[in-house]
């Protein structure tokens, strides 16, 4: 037996297939989202990974790891997304779920909440925005230019250099550093098509349609969305719970050692 019931799905789902990895044993299905990282490579063969890094949800829930499908179309949105995740969860039949989307993954998990509104029990958006900001902007712009020079070296390093406290971000930068010569993808197509979804993802003024209960969780130092996106997104959506952590950024989901128990607190009601 694998760990925690760690599996690799492959979901064929609208014509196009997602990669999926499936974890623990728990009663209440849980989804998580990743970010925009997940262009570059996505979570085929880590369910072992992943069940490692979230053990501490395994007892709860059962939890699946989407990401985007592999073929991803020129201009797809978002809110694409969105209706496409929510046809890879229909065909393992794990409506409704806590959903818990990080950073684009946010994003894909508002419209999921918005659109979908019966696929999701719980949501949780970390580290994200509901509309385009200069801080995301000039973040995500920077690693579209890297990736049209073919700069995956840059793109990692100055991943780590804007989502880390200083301390971390001089250990992450020499890992991501030595990680992209081994692992620079074939393409950065995939990559551009999600990055720009970021620019021009705007589900600010419907999110007061998510009427599940929802928690926001941001960092007041991130340097990639933002810390004041988390707090308009709370504003928005009505009875939303704010989580802030003071001097943690856009990788506060590794760093603050409580997160993961925030998660499965609020994911279990």
């Amino acid at each position: 037996m694998s760990l925690l019931g760690a599996k690799n799905l492959s979901v064929e789902a609208d014509g196009r297939t997602t990669d999926c990895v499936r974890f623990g044993r728990g009663s209440h299905p849980l989804v998580m989202i990743p970010g925009v990282g997940d262009g570059l490579k996505t979570v085929r063969g880590m369910a072992l990974p992943f069940a490692w890094l979230y053990r501490e949800l395994a007892e709860d829930f059962t939890v699946y790891v989407f990401s985007r499908p592999r073929e991803l179309r020129e201009g797809e949105t978002t809110r694409d997304m969105a209706a496409s995740l929510r046809s890879a969860m229909d065909e393992l039949g794990i409506c409704p779920a806590a959903v818990v989307g990080v950073s684009q993954g946010g994003m894909i998990a508002q419209w999921l909440a918005i659109d979908f509104p019966e696929s999701v029990s719980r949501l949780v958006l970390t580290v994200t925005l509901s509309r385009p900001n200069p801080t995301a902007e000039g973040a995500i712009g920077r690693w579209i230019e890297m990736a049209r020079r073919g700069d995956y070296r840059g793109i990692m390093t100055d991943t780590a250099e804007r989502s880390y406290t200083p301390e971390r971000a001089a250990r992450e930068v020499k890992l991501y550093s030595l990680l992209a010569g081994a692992t620079k993808p074939a393409d950065f197509g995939r990559f551009m098509i999600q990055a720009q979804s970021c620019l021009s993802h705007d589900a600010y003024a419907e999110l007061d349609r998510i009427k599940c209960p929802a928690m926001v969780i941001g960092g007041t130092e991130d340097r990639i969305v933002g810390g004041d996106a988390s707090r308009e997104i709370a504003e928005r959506i009505p009875g939303c719970r704010l989580l802030m952590y003071e001097g943690l950024g856009h990788g506060l989901y590794e760093e603050a050692k409580d997160f993961l128990e925030q998660v499965s607190e609020f994911c279990r009601g």
